[in-house]
């Protein structure tokens, strides 16, 4: 599973980007996206590299595995934004969306997507993972927040929330 939460660290960050500068050509971006990826972590792997000229690795089998998890999961998210931004304004007492933290924001669109429209995932396992997300990526109270708000959604949701259907390995 630990492929599945990269893809789903990924898909907040690219929500997030996304969030603050819409992409007017998705898949353009999308695929700008995924090959600074590929670049960042073999310049990580690599150190440091004063002047030399380091090329984008081709993408491995892991590679393609979790964006194509990831991929599935921002275009959910965001043919469903404004469904999602719903059920999140309507979970979040007293709290404007726009004043949210924009990392909290795209992680409880990415977990809400999870929840309402992947019946391969079972609704817990998005809140966990967004939790665990929300602690590495935001402040220290984003957990608590994105919790209670997760699963006050999921209280609503009218199937089993710790079983899914048929689960692809990734």
């Amino acid at each position: 599973m630990r492929k599945r939460r990269e893809a789903r660290e990924r898909a907040v960050q690219f929500l997030f980007q996304n969030d603050m500068n819409v992409a007017e050509d998705l898949e353009a971006s999308l695929n700008t996206f995924w090959e600074n990826t590929r670049l960042n972590a073999a310049l990580e792997a690599r150190g440091p590299t004063w002047g030399e000229k380091v090329e984008t690795p081709a993408p491995t089998a892991d590679d393609i595995a979790t964006r194509a998890f990831a991929d599935t999961l921002i275009r959910g998210v965001l043919e469903k934004r404004d469904v999602l931004d719903e059920v999140i304004r309507r979970h979040a007492k007293n709290w404007d969306l726009h004043r949210m933290a924009a990392v909290d924001r795209n992680i409880m669109r990415l977990a809400i997507h999870e929840m309402l429209h992947r019946d391969d995932i079972p609704p817990v396992v998005s809140i966990n993972e967004a939790v665990d997300i929300a602690k590495k990526f935001s402040t220290h109270e984003s957990g608590k927040f994105v919790n209670g708000i997760l699963d006050k959604v999921k209280d609503e949701i009218l199937r089993p929330a710790r079983t899914a259907k048929d689960t692809p390995i990734l």
